[in-house]
């Protein structure tokens, strides 16, 4: 296949690396009077800083997987999310004759009794799993926390215009929090400054207008698929993946974004243009990063010793027992559950059960989205981090020495981001 790197017509290496810094470490802000780069809205919000936020091409987004029965990317008590910003919602979108995004800002016990009202229930476990589910929407940017409100996220704002109908409708059924808390009145933006979305330039126009409106459905669905399922797509579901003048076009798609696609036998899935990737960033820190070292070390470099699994994948049945994980860290059991958490919510761990015994944790999905060269480069890591005074290892650095080139570890997307060698 030909290399989508030079199929950026069109694209530039700055957006396909907007594009990937926004996926690898959420909404972009930009500095005063930046514009935002082509496949990008930018947020201006009356009193914070502008920011882009990438938009799906031809208006989709991926509830469209659900047309065909493919499943995206599963968040961790995903039903509890839903609930809770629905709740945020209810709290901040004080004029519904206006868009939800920016709303206002609401006091957290507000959007806690509204949530108390929707479910039914007042007990602390039920509080408990709201603030963590607040947690997850803040970090994920669908809500901004902070100083004890809520406001809704960047991310709210890529709500098709065609959703706002049905989202007015959810909020006239939702019951309201109840007079004990009130929401704080929305402040008036200095002058000059009021909260708008701005379209970008367009990214794919030129490619779908090729297209009849069929196969451009087409070339879109399998964008979206590869894009945002869980797990790899059957190259039979989708027309754009079985064409090759499509797949052309889909590839030229992902290269303007960073993306590249990424085939094992029949299935398709996307990961990051090697050199994207090198300005991609990370939100993983070191205990996260260590965390994820040791889960690899357990549950794929022991039994792919042992001869249990085969030398090229890095998905595993052998979980790593939570146990062992303390027994081998030096972090405080707080830090390295919370470690665990993040791993979780980024795809990058899976917490499994193993029949009657506590089970443990093995890689996640967003290890299928690895390139060759990455697999190469996150074999070599591991050769260090397992045996950094065996002869591998030495060849491994002997190899690295002349190029320069350092260490790589997986992100929290599973692209492999270099760091300093220590």
């Amino acid at each position: 296949m030909t290399d989508p790197r030079d199929l950026v017509a069109g694209g530039s290496a700055r957006e396909a690396a907007a594009h990937a810094r926004a996926r690898a470490t959420g909404p972009l802000v930009l500095a005063p009077g930046e514009a935002a780069a082509a496949g990008m809205a930018r947020l201006a919000r009356g009193d914070g800083p502008e920011v882009a936020v990438p938009v799906w091409p031809d208006g989709a987004s991926p509830s469209l997987l659900l047309e065909y029965q493919v499943a995206p990317i599963s968040a961790e008590r995903s039903g509890e999310a839903r609930r809770v910003l629905a709740a945020c919602l209810k709290c901040c979108w004080s004029d519904l004759a206006a868009d939800p995004w920016p709303g206002g800002p609401a006091p957290v016990e507000t959007v806690l009794s509204a949530y108390r009202a929707l479910i039914g229930r007042t007990d602390d476990l039920m509080r408990n799993w709201a603030i963590g589910a607040l947690r997850r929407l803040h970090d994920s940017a669908w809500i901004v926390l902070a100083d004890g409100e809520v406001r809704l996220g960047p991310r709210c704002a890529t709500w098709p215009a065609e959703s706002h109908a049905q989202l007015r409708e959810l909020m006239g059924r939702l019951p309201d929090p109840g007079d004990t808390v009130t929401a704080l009145p929305l402040a008036e933006p200095p002058p000059g400054t009021e909260s708008a979305v701005l379209a970008g330039e367009p990214l794919d126009d030129d490619l779908l207008g090729a297209f009849d409106e069929r196969r451009r459905a087409e070339l879109v669905a399998a964008f979206m698929a590869v894009e945002h399922a869980a797990e790899p797509v059957q190259e039979v579901r989708f027309a754009a993946l079985r064409d090759p003048a499509l797949r052309r076009a889909l590839a030229e798609m992902l290269a303007r974004r960073g993306r590249v696609l990424i085939q094992a036998r029949e299935r398709w899935t996307t990961g990051y243009d090697e050199a994207a990737a090198a300005t991609a960033g990370s939100t993983l820190g070191e205990a996260e990063r260590a965390v994820l070292v040791l889960v690899l070390v357990h549950s794929v470099a022991i039994p792919r010793a042992e001869g249990l699994l085969g030398e090229d994948t890095w998905l595993s049945p052998h979980p790593a027992p939570a146990e062992e994980l303390r027994r081998h860290t030096q972090l405080p059991i707080g830090e390295l559950d919370a470690a665990l958490r993040t791993l979780r919510q980024a795809g990058l761990l899976t917490q499994v059960k193993a029949g009657e015994e506590a089970g443990g944790y093995v890689p996640g999905p967003q290890f299928h989205r690895l390139t060759p060269a990455a697999r190469k480069r996150l074999q070599e890591e591991l050769i260090l981090a397992a045996g950094p005074n065996t002869p591998l290892a030495a060849a491994v650095r002997a190899k690295r020495r002349p190029t320069g080139g350092p260490p790589a570890t997986p992100d929290h997307a599973g692209n492999v981001r270099e760091r300093d060698e220590r």
